[in-house]
């Protein structure tokens, strides 16, 4: 009885397993395979091409590739800025809805949410319209207060990308850190205060430790969106081009070989070597912060 119960609680994972095979294993297998191949033409180009494997020479062109690998500096540099600020603003949301009535609490919350809840590519679209000097209002707001600022400019690019997705993540990594807090017992809230501990006492020595696996797992799901980012950077390169080049991330080096170039061996090679640098700044990260917790 107890095995049939067991098969019968497993037949509930089918279709995970079915789409989490023909949706991700199937797929980056064939990545792999593809990878170990390569077009050549033949003669000065002006016969018909063939495909032939090539073994990891394309893995070896990634990783001597100047424009991938600075792509991908760009973008952890960016992620070790615009990272930690998100989580700080998201962790004093959190903070400051714990502190209020559940009933507040679950009203800001919604609406805190809302941004998280607009698809990547229409927020974009909309911060780029804000940001506009011929139609968004921002440029005109700062010059009334004497700020020439354009948001396309090369030394703004990045603070106005990094702006668009502190807006967007702050909803989702708050309600993640927010829920850690439920999950404290309030009696040691009380028992602090009784020992005459103020409310930020209380939020730096008893709710932050808390939250600490909390905050790990948002740093980490923000690393590995961080590292795929191309919807913010290619709508900004749409509008200045001159600023954002085809190669200023590496999903977006990626995308112009296997669409623009048509070299879908070479596209999958890097798209492999990416989806191993996550794995490996994950697992490091997630090593680093789990030795700290011990």
């Amino acid at each position: 009885m107890i095995r049939s119960l067991r098969w019968k609680g497993a037949a509930f994972t089918v279709p995970f397993q079915l789409g989490f095979v023909f949706l991700y294993l199937l797929p980056i297998g064939y990545a792999v395979y593809q990878s170990l191949f390569l077009q050549k033409q033949s003669g000065l180009g002006l016969g018909g091409a063939t495909t032939e494997f090539v073994g990891l020479e394309n893995y070896q062109n990634g990783l001597t590739d100047s424009a991938f690998m600075t792509s991908i500096l760009r973008v952890v540099v960016f992620a070790c800025v615009q990272i930690p600020f998100m989580l700080l603003i998201s962790l004093v949301l959190a903070l400051l809805l714990d502190a209020v009535t559940s009933k507040v609490a679950g009203r800001f919350r919604i609406l805190l949410l809302i941004p998280y809840m607009i698809p990547g590519v229409v927020a974009a679209i909309v911060w780029v319209n804000l940001y506009s000097p011929d139609v968004g209002p921002l440029t005109p707001i700062g010059k009334l207060f004497g700020f020439d600022w354009n948001f396309f400019a090369p030394s703004m690019v990045w603070p106005a990308i990094g702006n668009l997705l502190t807006w967007h993540g702050i909803g989702y990594n708050m309600v993640i850190i927010y829920a850690a807090l439920q999950g404290v017992s309030r009696e040691l809230f009380e028992a602090a205060r009784l020992d005459g501990a103020s409310e930020l006492r209380i939020a730096l020595s008893i709710k932050i430790p808390f939250v600490r696996g909390a905050l790990v797992l948002t740093a980490l799901l923000s690393i590995i969106q961080m590292l795929q980012i191309f919807n913010e950077p290619a709508l900004f390169r749409n509008v200045t081009p001159e600023t954002v080049s085809d190669s200023f991330t590496p999903i977006m080096i990626i995308y112009n070989q296997a669409f623009n170039a048509a070299n879908y061996h070479y596209a999958a090679a890097l798209s492999v070597l990416l989806a191993l640098i996550l794995g490996v700044a994950s697992f490091l990260f997630y090593r680093l912060t789990s030795r700290e917790a011990d």
